[in-house]
């Protein structure tokens, strides 16, 4: 029988149920909407680069080369980009977490009542704050304070080799949209808007729904702002094609 703040499991209302740790939900909507972008990013950049090129030159080859040259150069770049990122922000997260072992190591009287503190700041009475304190601190010192104090979970931290791989991907996943439709040798410029434009889409909506705002106003806005980036690009690519300088 397992027994806890919640009370006993085994008599617990028949519609109660238990919800999944906060910060590990919210990690997971992080990346996903973290992923989302990345193929957004793919989308829009690359769709400019084979629009521009398509706009200058009707070669399929090159056409082909530069969407390709783009997929590759903004994955790696993704990826780098997201790899210093991260291990940058685990690093100051690992250099806090050691902090705090050896301030409690040193002086955990003072830790303890730094514990407490916290909790009566966030709304306990000294009594409970103080009962919170001493339980949570039998069970693991660290981790509480670095969940009072930090926000830091120490076995969540992020990877930065995950993370980079995940931009990679999701950004390729991206670009490879617009590259494909390129290879239609009718309308090209017509089909590579068309499958951007539904890349978009679905992009900005899904990034609305896991942000938890309007969708038809995400969607509105990505949309548009792929469209003007591809117009843009194609204007380049017209006016280089032209005076022959592409």
């Amino acid at each position: 029988m397992a027994e806890g703040i919640g009370g006993d499991r085994d008599t617990a209302p028949d519609d109660f149920h238990y919800e999944p740790h906060h910060d590990a939900v919210g990690g997971r909507l992080n990346w996903l909407r973290a992923g989302v972008l990345g193929a957004n990013d793919g989308l829009i950049s690359t769709a400019g680069i084979v629009i521009g090129v398509a706009a200058a030159t009707g070669d399929s080859s090159a056409i082909l080369t530069a969407g390709i040259a783009g997929l590759v150069a903004g994955a790696v770049s993704m990826a780098l980009g997201e790899y210093v990122s991260v291990s940058t922000q685990r690093d100051s997260e690992k250099a806090l977490i050691a902090k705090e072992r050896t301030e409690l190591t040193e002086e955990p009287d003072a830790e303890f009542a730094e514990l407490e503190a916290l909790y009566v700041a966030k709304g306990l009475t000294p009594e409970t704050a103080r009962q919170v304190a001493i339980e949570l601190t039998a069970h693991d010192p660290l981790q509480a304070h670095l969940d009072a104090e930090l926000g830091i979970d120490e076995q969540t931290l992020t990877s930065p080799t995950a993370a980079a791989v995940s931009s990679a991907i999701s950004f390729s996943a991206g670009a490879a949209i617009p590259i494909l439709a390129s290879l239609i040798d009718t309308n090209r410029i017509l089909w590579i808007v068309l499958s951007v434009v539904v890349g978009l889409g679905i992009t900005g909506y899904t990034s609305a729904v896991l942000g938890g705002s309007d969708p038809r106003r995400a969607t509105v806005r990505v949309v548009v702002g792929g469209l003007l980036a591809m117009a843009i690009t194609y204007a380049v690519g017209k006016l280089l094609g032209t005076t022959g300088i592409a």
